[in-house]
């Protein structure tokens, strides 16, 4: 009898991501500037499992989330940029899940974040600085000081 519940038990979470996947997720990060690649550009990502920083181009180990991925870069001669990428869920995973735990592993994946992924190569466009108040550590017209 209790091979028999774990081998049931065992089918139920089959299609759970979180027992079979890691939650970390590999990601290789470019930044673009006026249609060209720039180096050098430091760029934080984060979501809301945590936050990490790579040097662009280049790669970055993060943690799967269900929530989106947000990225912030900056360079102080090339400017900066800040664009996020929705995570999704793997549709064969949805479907395993449905079909042998009636949903219970979406629901596990869900919380976990490991049913999901971001784009595995994340291209970020960089926006020049302002003229020359960036250069000359002057505020831009019209920002008020406090």
């Amino acid at each position: 009898m209790n091979r028999f519940l774990c081998v049931v038990a065992g089918l139920g979470l089959a299609g759970c991501a979180t027992l079979s996947d890691s939650d970390q997720q590999q990601l290789e990060v470019h930044t673009i500037l006026e249609h060209r690649e720039v180096s050098g550009v430091g760029c934080l990502l984060a979501n809301d499992l945590g936050r990490w920083f790579v040097v662009a181009p280049g790669r970055v180990t993060v943690t799967r989330s269900s929530k989106p991925l947000a990225i912030h870069c900056k360079h102080e001669t090339k400017g900066s940029a800040g664009e996020w990428w929705a995570s999704q869920y793997d549709t064969g995973r949805l479907i395993g899940n449905v079909a042998i735990s009636a949903g219970l592993g979406y629901y596990v994946d869900r919380y976990s974040g490991a049913g999901f992924s971001y784009p595995a190569t994340l291209t970020v466009f960089m926006h020049p600085p302002k003229g020359n108040a960036v250069d000359a550590g002057q505020p831009d017209p019209g920002t008020p000081l406090f």
